[in-house]
């Protein structure tokens, strides 16, 4: 008898968009394979493409398909064995009695929503989500047909500081988006990623998805140093080789 879930894997299509400016690098276009129909993307369909590969943008799972680019590459942090390293371990000593967080499904809130747009026109202006309504936003990070949930970090004065979104997975959690109050001292984005760790690690689930790692851009970069991690090459997730090695 065949799986149900491979059958409906058999059945989605792929298509490549059109070129499109690259949000990551600039001066380049960028093109996108997309899995469709959407309403076939179910949860056991959405862990086998993360584990190819893809992502996730509202109803749409998505990968890079450009032609003459390949910076774009896939990343996940092994939750097991990963450790903390020494600017890491003070970050998240400083920063774990200062945020408490609280777990929600995806809703609306005009809080996160204030928030979201103070982060991408302080962090990301002129990339144009710093001009989202509120359907553009809704649209973004609140329509999934996925296993998703959100991540409320607050301050001990109970303000807003950071949002994340996530999917959770058979073998993992796949971190979809974060966004934070730009103005806030510390590394929320880093802190944000080593909660998303402990969170999966308490879960039990061996793997965090990071997305992409674009050693090229300094937005992207740093993910690589969450270690160990491995990227996916040629259809094949492996441990990159040392630096220098």
């Amino acid at each position: 008898m065949s799986n149900p879930s491979e059958s409906v894997f058999r059945r989605l299509q792929f298509y490549t968009t059109a070129t499109y400016p690259c949000s990551y690098l600039p001066g380049r276009m960028a093109r996108s394979e997309v899995a469709a129909p959407t309403h076939l993307v179910d949860e056991s369909a959405y862990a086998r493409l993360i584990e190819q590969g893809f992502r996730r943008s509202g109803l749409f799972t998505y990968r890079p398909a450009c032609e003459q680019c390949q910076a774009c590459i896939p990343i996940r942090v092994d939750v097991r064995r990963f450790r903390r390293d020494r600017t890491q371990g003070k970050l998240w000593r400083r920063m774990q009695p200062t945020l408490s967080v609280r777990l929600a499904p995806l809703h609306w809130d005009a809080r996160h929503f204030d928030l979201y747009l103070r982060y991408q026109q302080q962090r990301h202006p002129g990339a144009g989500m710093d001009q989202d309504d509120q359907a553009q936003y809704t649209q973004f990070l609140l329509t999934s047909r996925v296993h998703s949930e959100m991540a409320e970090f607050r301050d001990t004065d109970g303000a807003l500081r950071m949002v994340a979104i996530m999917d959770r997975i058979d073998h993992g959690l796949s971190a979809v988006y974060t966004f934070y109050d730009p103005d806030w001292h510390g590394s929320l984005g880093t802190y944000g990623i080593l909660w998303q760790l402990d969170y999966a690690d308490r879960l039990g689930l061996p793997w965090l998805y990071l997305g992409y790692w674009i050693d090229e851009s300094r937005k992207m970069a740093y993910k690589s140093r969450f270690r160990p991690h491995q990227i996916l090459r040629g259809g094949v997730w492996a441990e990159p080789p040392p630096a220098g090695g």
